[in-house]
């Protein structure tokens, strides 16, 4: 049973949050197995009591119904203009509650398919498209980053700054490898934030603007490495990296492997690169938060458009739009151990390579790299996933073996494999000079989920 909400549904029933109850497990009885027994003469028959199964977990129609009000007042309050949630459990929608609008000056009301800049929740589809190339032998996750991108054979490393602030560069003592590519544990800068020369010179050289992968590559190229390979964790340009390396492993654009290998297979029909003209009407407009005012503004560039003519390269790393019923059946096939539907993407066994933790002993995520930001311990890193690893020392509810990421516009999710769950928040905002304070959705929303996680 699938409990779906709108905001137009509040304008005509003068409701805030509908809960409905959802039945998600029953008790089952079954007898103990024994060793058998080998006696001269026939046992007497006796009576062998039924031990009734545990109750499986199960989602309150109180939890669900605060959850859907927790996610309401961020709209209610004016800290967004729209918002959009999903929570599935054991492959049916538990709750489903969108509310507000797509854009504040349209006033168009959010629906079930609107489209939205994933951001960085495009990652995890990268680390998936990689790690089906790995189940065909093309590559090891030790292999080195240069046995297929050969122009970094002469990268340098970044030891510290003279006076006059040049860089002071040492040799690579090894080539970063697949693994650290995918983990962000290679070296390699972003330049989304810090002063360093690694990191200024992406600004300066525009990676992130390059017109294409091979331009990317060759500016990066040319950018000395943050640290040796495999020393520290830092968030970097390395999904991008491997963008380009699918497409010299698969033969096809790196756009094309995606849609013919994992979004047609799943049935994932409004996700790409960008937002065709047809649809376009669906896209949700995005802001953020002018630093002088405080106030909510529209975001002018081209680069947030998404139109086919605005897109520089296929950005692995953040190049995505797609709709909340195609993140959750990647999602979906992510809860159910690389199938949806019976399509297998990947192996269970090649999933848990992905969701396994490889950060260096001594590394820390944290908000914006080494050392910058605020530090997360209890979290760990896989192939291009967040892993949680101490629950008690995250700043969210979501349980240790869980797997996760966000996007730069605010967008969130999670995998829950314990108690076979996702689940996913679109939303269109940059949360930075926010003058209420960090929006705190994934901590907001997983005390809710988890709250309402009961016995039945």
């Amino acid at each position: 049973m699938i409990h779906r909400f709108s905001a137009r549904d509040a304008s005509r029933n003068s409701i805030i949050v509908v809960a409905l109850a959802t039945v998600l497990s029953a008790c089952a009885s079954v007898a103990p197995e024994t060793e058998p027994v080998v006696v001269e003469t026939p046992p007497i028959d006796v009576a062998v009591e039924t031990v009734a199964a545990a109750p499986e977990p199960a989602f309150s129609t109180e939890g669900i119904a605060a959850l859907e009000q927790a996610m309401a007042a961020y709209v209610a309050d004016g800290r967004l203009y729209g918002i959009h949630t999903r929570l599935a459990h054991k492959g049916e929608v538990i709750s489903d509650f969108y509310t507000g609008v797509r854009g504040l000056e349209s006033q168009t009301p959010l629906e079930e398919d609107t489209i939205y800049r994933i951001y960085s929740m495009t990652k995890p589809v990268t680390g998936v498209a990689m790690m089906m190339l790995y189940e065909e032998g093309l590559f090891e996750l030790d292999d080195p980053v240069t046995k297929f991108v050969p122009e970094f054979e002469d990268l340098k490393v970044l030891a510290g700054v003279n006076e006059d602030g040049s860089a002071i560069l040492v040799d690579l003592e090894r080539a970063p490898t697949m693994r650290e590519l995918m983990s962000h544990t290679s070296g390699f800068a972003y330049g989304l934030g810090g002063t360093d020369p690694a990191n200024s010179a992406f600004r300066d050289l525009k990676v992130l603007e390059s017109p294409d992968l091979q331009t990317m590559i060759d500016r990066t190229a040319t950018i000395p490495l943050m640290f040796q390979p495999g020393e520290h964790w830092f968030y970097s340009v390395g999904m991008d990296i491997q963008g380009h390396i699918i497409e010299k492993l698969s033969g096809q654009s790196f756009g094309d492997f995606l849609e013919t290998r994992l979004f047609t297979p799943l049935g994932m029909t409004d996700t790409g690169f960008y937002v065709p003209e047809d649809d376009y009407d669906r896209f949700s407009e995005v802001y953020g938060f002018d630093p002088d005012t405080g106030a909510m503004v529209p975001i002018p560039f081209p680069g947030v458009m998404f139109k086919k003519e605005t897109i520089n390269f296929e950005s692995g790393g953040g190049g995505l739009v797609s709709t909340m019923d195609d993140y959750a059946r990647f999602a979906q096939m992510l809860v159910n151990q690389g199938e949806l539907d019976g399509v297998r993407i990947l192996k269970p066994e090649t999933l848990g390579l992905i969701t396994t933790d490889v950060l260096p002993e001594g590394a820390v995520l944290s908000e914006a790299g080494m050392n910058m930001g605020e530090l997360y311990p209890g979290f760990g890193m896989g192939l291009t996933v967040g892993t949680v690893e101490v629950p008690e020392d995250v700043p969210s509810q979501i349980p240790a073996g869980s797997f996760f990421w966000s996007g730069a516009a605010s967008t969130w999710f999670w995998i829950d494999p314990v108690n076979e769950l996702y689940f996913i928040g679109m939303v269109q905002v940059f949360d930075n000079n926010n003058p209420n304070g960090p929006l705190e959705l994934r901590e907001t929303s997983s005390t809710a989920v988890y709250n309402a996680l009961s016995a039945d």
